[in-house]
Formats: C-alpha cells, structure tokens, sequence
C-alpha cells in the first residue's frame, strides 16, 4: 500500500471510530455498531438496490417473535343487532402463529492493497469504499432471498454458488409451508409446457398455449380470492421467461451494468393481466405471482457487529460485518410459484 493510499484508508478508519464513539484500535479488533450508524449504513444498503427498496424491510428488537407484516386481506365489515348483542372488534392483523428468526449472517469482504492504490487518487476514496460494501451486501441480500435453501453451520460458496445454505428464501419457505401454492414442473408427470397447440386439441388441460393462459390460470386457482385482483400483484419472471427477445424492457439504456445490479427490470407488456418485471437471481425458468410488500426481511437492530483490519500477509483490508436477518413471506395466501417452465410446441 502506497503512503498515499494508507493516508485515506486512515482517514476511512478515523471516520468509522468517530461515527461510532470508539478508538481506531476498536475498529480493528471489532465492535458493535450504534444504532444511528447502523441504521443510515443499512439506509444506504437498501438504495443502492430498487428491488430491495420495493420490498418489505422491517427493523425488530428481538431475534424472534410473531410476524408483523399487516394482512390486508381480513374481512372487517360487518352489521350487528345491537339490541341483541355487542359490537365485536376484528384483529386487523391476520392471525397466525408464524414466526421470524433472525440469524448471523456474515459480510466478509477484502480489497487488495493494488484495488486501494488505484482508488486512492479519488476525492471520494472514502464514498467508494463504502459503496462498494454496500452494494455487494445488497445483491447477496437478495441471492439468499431468492435462492436459499437451507442453513448450514459453515457454508459452501463453491458448491452453492447463489448461497442456498446460508438462509432459507421466499421461495423454499413457499414450497415447504404452503405447497399447495407451487406448481412444479420438475416431473414427467407434472411438466409445465407452454407452446403452440399446449392447451387445446388433445393437450386441453396439459399445458398453456402461452405465459398469459398460465399466469391467469395460477393467479385464479392458487392466488386467494381477496387478492386475485389486488393491482398491486406482480409477475416476477426468471430471464428464460422474460427475455429481450419477446419482451421490450422499461430501463435506461446509458446506465453501467453495475449500477443496474441491484434493479428491477420492468417490461412494457403484462403477462395474464399483471406487471412483468426481472429482478436479479431470480431462477430462470420460474415466475413468482404475489406483491412486492409480501417479501419481508427481518432485520433485528443492534446486531450488526464490525471490524476493518490491516492485513499486510494478504496485502489486503479486511472489512467483517454480521448482521441477524430472516427472510418471510408475509401472507402465502398472495403467493404463487411456477417453476421448471419448459417450452415447447405440441408435436
């Protein structure tokens, strides 16, 4: 590391401590975040992703307890006879004995002394730091949200390249707690096909002419009744089923790739009556029909723990950051999953 370079990377860490009342020396044997910064760190997390700013973020204090994401789906009206009997009050929130657990989720990154030395020549040296920390956090943010599986004691980024065993997803908690919601092409027996000549003739029943016949077919059969019509609903498409080939996308054409890592990709036509749009990880042959403020994350406040270290053996700094979360479906009445979309004509 350059002296220049180690000038700002000082500086950087000078700012941490003061931010969080703590010495230099803290910042490098590890300490727990205040909650101010902690807070407008995860602000800052949160708007480098649209996507994750269009889903449900919701700070609690402790690691576990009932879901709080409100039910819009209660039925409340009512008329009483109140010369025979009292009015009664309805829970507003749904009542289920479902459950958020926060847990451990490690942030580990390094940059290399040559990456800071390149860096350091900016007036913003401390701004990209941060940056950059902030988005990768938030695009693993929505990996695990989205392809989560299942926890492991140590995970394995090798064989679990979009981290399926860090923490259960959406999806999987879907398919394991409400399957009658999922459609799963993943048989012979059960394949999905859409194509010319799929649901008429011989095929009636089998498969779907196109994607709006089986949108509309799971919006109404798996989708409840009080939100099959909610506007708000989404169709959430894996690239294989909304591609530039079929599809124009609503985005601006001049921004860099890695600024658009974290967006929502919008198309301009609608698929079985609701809003198409991409997200990032998204599996590729699968869609998602349910609310984007139905995803929660579950962030438990004052858990976020920090330590920046110097490591010249790995001429490197090394910035660990943990941070308790869970991933929740608030109401799988307004989900639905199709996955395993194969297409194909009719022979």
């Amino acid at each position: 590391m350059k002296n220049t370079t180690k000038q700002q990377y000082n500086a950087y860490v000078a700012r941490i401590a003061q931010l969080n009342g703590i010495t230099e020396k803290d910042v490098a044997e590890g300490f727990s975040v205040e909650p101010t910064p902690e807070q407008k760190l995860f602000e800052k997390v949160l708007l480098s992703s649209e996507f994750l700013q269009k889903v449900n973020s919701v700070n609690v204090d402790e690691m576990t307890g009932e879901l709080i994401g409100l039910s819009v789906a209660n039925i409340i009206a009512s008329t009483t006879d109140t010369n025979a009997k009292d009015r009664e009050t309805k829970d507003i929130a749904k009542l289920d004995s479902r459950k958020y657990l926060c847990e451990q989720v490690n942030f580990d990154t390094h940059i290399t002394y040559q990456r800071l030395d390149q860096w350091a020549k900016f007036p913003d040296f401390q701004q990209k730091l941060a940056n950059q920390t902030q988005r990768t956090i938030a695009l693993n943010i929505i990996m695990m949200a989205l392809n989560g599986t299942s926890r492991s004691e140590t995970s394995n980024p090798n064989s679990n390249t979009l981290l399926q065993d860090v923490k259960k997803g959406w999806l999987q908690q879907l398919r394991e707690d409400m399957p009658t919601h999922v459609m799963n092409g993943s048989t012979t027996e059960n394949k999905i096909k859409v194509g010319k000549g799929q649901g008429t003739g011989a095929n009636a029943g089998k498969g779907y002419e196109n994607l709006d016949a089986l949108v509309l077919d799971a919006t109404n059969n798996l989708i409840s009744e009080v939100y099959a019509d909610d506007t708000e609903l989404v169709a959430i498409c894996g690239r294989e089923i909304l591609n530039d080939k079929y599809f124009q996308m609503v985005n601006k054409t001049t921004e860099p790739t890695e600024e658009l890592a974290g967006q929502i990709i919008m198309s301009q036509k609608q698929i079985g009556g609701l809003k198409a749009i991409r997200v990032p990880y998204f599996p590729a042959n699968a869609i998602l029909i349910t609310r984007l403020d139905n995803l929660s994350v579950y962030y438990q406040t004052q858990s976020l723990r920090r330590a920046i270290i110097n490591n010249p053996k790995r001429n490197r700094i090394e910035d660990y950051i943990s941070k308790n979360i869970d991933f929740k479906i608030e109401d799988y009445d307004c989900a639905a999953l199709i996955e395993n979309i194969t297409f194909e004509d009719a022979a």
